[in-house]
């Protein structure tokens, strides 16, 4: 039996097969379209979710699991390690990090929840790495150290088509959609320690897209890379030529952002998470 086994949130945009060969238990986050409530990546495929949202009104939301829904992820964990180690989303983005601290209260000490401070493959990286260590055998100091070491390296940049989604969730209070419409403007963002940042935005899309691939060129050998999109998988495949591959600890991800993400995001926008080389 393992020391210990990872729990994450689907915001972390795992492949599956990946959550499976490491045993990652993923808790699904809900979103609720038109009245109806649909476990992440359960009921809705991604690609019906971006076809259809620059229609829906009202917009969707998303709910955080409940803590008894996080106690019992934890318990099923704790039936096949001695201990679990849970990454989640950053806790400034939402309440699941607060939601899955309080389900550890209740099962008892054997449970440690980071905060990761970032989403999707920002969060997943950390995860990954640090079930990669539990799988190798190592006790809880070892997972914990190697989900901190991504963390500190970790990248995520994107360019969104519209600040109007971002603006209408709420969560982000710079964000400025009026404006951005008016000025038709792609405005970029940067997820570091919790905190979602403004960078200068450009007029075209063209040119945005130019200015991903500089920054990721600019990061140098990565050991991990991730790029993003939500329904534009074609300027998000084509970053990766810009990309230094020749670290990598594994294959480079292509991911269609979970919905939980895309609905605060919008459709249309394009990054990538990069780790670079330590």
């Amino acid at each position: 039996m393992p020391k210990v086994r990872v729990v994450t949130d689907s915001t972390a945009d795992i492949p599956p097969d990946v959550a499976a060969a490491y045993g990652i238990f993923v808790v699904p986050v809900v979103v609720i379209m038109e009245g109806t409530e649909y476990l992440d990546d359960q009921g809705l495929s991604r690609a019906e979710f971006y076809h259809r949202l620059p229609e829906m009104n009202p917009l969707p939301t998303t709910a955080a699991p409940s803590a008894g829904v996080f106690a019992e992820a934890y318990r099923n964990a704790l039936a096949e390690a001695d201990a679990v180690v849970g990454i989640f989303l950053a806790s400034t983005l939402s309440s699941i990090y607060q939601n899955a601290r309080l389900a550890a209260e209740m099962v008892g000490e054997r449970v440690h929840v980071v905060d990761s401070g970032q989403l999707t493959l920002g969060l997943g990286f950390q995860v990954m790495a640090a079930a990669q260590v539990a799988a190798e055998g190592g006790d809880v100091a070892a997972v914990l150290a190697a989900a901190a070491a991504v963390r500190e390296r970790v990248w995520l940049i994107a360019m969104l088509d519209t600040l109007e989604f971002l603006r209408r969730s709420g969560r982000v209070s710079w964000a400025k959609a009026r404006l951005g419409s008016l000025l038709r403007i792609k405005p970029f963002l940067e997820v570091r320690h919790g905190e979602v940042i403004s960078l200068p935005a450009v007029r075209t899309r063209s040119k945005g897209l130019a200015h991903l691939a500089e920054r990721l060129q600019a990061l140098g050998p990565l050991e991990y890379l991730a790029v993003l999109h939500t329904g534009a998988s074609e300027d998000a495949h084509a970053l990766l030529e810009f990309a230094d591959t020749s670290a990598l600890k594994r294959p480079p991800l292509d991911v269609f952002v979970t919905t939980v993400i895309g609905t605060h995001v919008g459709p249309q926008g394009v990054g990538f998470v990069g780790v670079p080389k330590a």
